[in-house]
């Protein structure tokens, strides 16, 4: 294939008005920090049951669908698809601004940012934390290389090489955080290792949604090619995520109704009416799940790019509630302090938990992050093919 890459060349006014936005979401984000730090978390919706709040749900959303975004690059590199092949730089490009702005609320939602230095120069390996460190530092190093061997044409060659580590290692990265959850034996909520794979399934749905609204949003802002070869390839293999994900949230939640110990979780959680209730089943499994299915295989909508969008989004919203569902939802239902008693009041309630602004804007702020950071660097750098035109993209096209 004979393709050549350019960057855009962002001159418009809705240009530098996307970039002025996403900054204002920005410094937003570090003004919210600033207050949190200066008055205390006191002023946040959480408190000492939910010490995990709105923006570790959006900070390990933007982790794991960091870790899926890299998935384009590494079907045309690992499995060798030559049609993924021109959209490998972008798969790349998109995928470190995720983990960029995943790491940037994670950091500064720690409370004390500068303890970050005790936690990369004092290892405890026998925690899965100290793991995910080295596993997101690593991530960044490789897929530098990996995009560093795409733009440098004598180190194509290496390119497959770099692929297959990366693909590798984001995968162990993804069960690593995954992890996190599955081996937190003490909360009956989480407690199962089939969070591991879970979350690398979860990582491809949404990761591939962001990449999907990127290039759609790039190509159509930018007055350039973009054949229906492509996006149709894209949009099946978005339709097999989100139903492996549904899929996997199925049988991990089949599997503690079945078992004794953990039928009372999901009663309580999931059928008692709850805000956590009605997130799972009208945000996640209906909204998040089930009309994007239908939106990408109804024959009706089926090449309709506008709606390939609109599930693309509903992706993603589906999985922010997700993880909202997951992490809030499993720290709202109480320990089992005392085993084989009865907690009459106080600690053994549901806990609602409410987001503060400023937590909101802080997670919202690590999205605006890795999005201005695809929009500046596709106008400095040659991540976009000039065309992905069928007859371009796919050398077997028949006009």
């Amino acid at each position: 294939m004979n393709i050549r890459y350019q960057q855009i060349e962002g001159r418009s006014l809705g240009f530098y008005a996307l970039v002025a936005g996403l900054g204002v979401l920005i410094l937003t984000a570090l003004g919210s920090v600033y207050f949190m730090e200066h008055h205390g978390h006191y002023v946040t919706g959480m408190n000492n049951r939910i010490v995990w709040g709105i923006p570790h749900v959006f900070a390990l959303f933007l982790i794991i669908a960091a870790s899926g975004a890299l998935n384009v690059a590494s079907i045309a590199s690992v499995f060798q698809n030559k049609l993924y092949k021109p959209l490998s730089r972008l798969s790349g490009l998109v995928s470190l601004a995720l983990l960029a702005g995943g790491l940037m609320v994670l950091v500064l939602d720690l409370g004390r940012p500068d303890r970050l230095i005790v936690a990369m120069t004092e290892y405890n390996f026998k925690s899965i934390f100290a793991w995910n460190i080295i596993l997101y530092n690593g991530f960044f190093v490789i897929v530098a290389v990996y995009l560093w061997m795409m733009f440098e044409r004598r180190m194509n060659k290496f390119s497959r090489k770099i692929g297959i580590a990366a693909f590798i290692w984001r995968l162990v990265l993804t069960t690593g955080t995954g992890s996190i959850f599955g081996l937190l034996v003490a909360r009956h909520t989480y407690d199962a290792m089939i969070m591991a794979p879970k979350f690398i399934v979860m990582s491809f749905s949404f990761g591939l949604a962001f990449f999907i609204l990127i290039l759609i949003a790039s190509y159509k802002w930018g007055d350039r090619p973009l054949g229906d070869v492509i996006l149709n390839r894209l949009r099946n293999l978005l339709g097999v995520f989100v139903a492996a994900v549904l899929y996997f949230v199925i049988v991990f939640h089949i599997g503690n109704i079945y078992l004794a110990e953990n039928n009372n979780v999901e009663m309580i959680l999931f059928a008692n009416g709850s805000i956590y209730t009605n997130l799972f089943w009208y945000g996640q499994i209906i909204l998040g799940s089930i009309v994007p299915l239908i939106l990408i295989y109804h024959p009706a909508v089926k090449g309709n790019r506008s709606v390939l969008g609109l599930a693309s989004i509903l992706v993603i919203i589906g999985g922010i509630v997700q993880m909202y569902v997951l992490i809030v939802g499993g720290q709202a239902y109480p320990l089992e302090m005392f085993p084989g008693k009865e907690i009459l009041e106080g600690y053994g309630d549901i806990v609602v938990y409410t987001p503060s602004f400023p937590e909101i804007a802080l997670g919202v702020g690590g999205l605006a992050l890795a999005l201005v950071v695809v929009t500046l660097l596709v106008k400095f750098l040659p991540f976009l093919p000039e065309s992905l035109a069928d007859k371009v993209a796919d050398p077997h096209h028949k006009i």
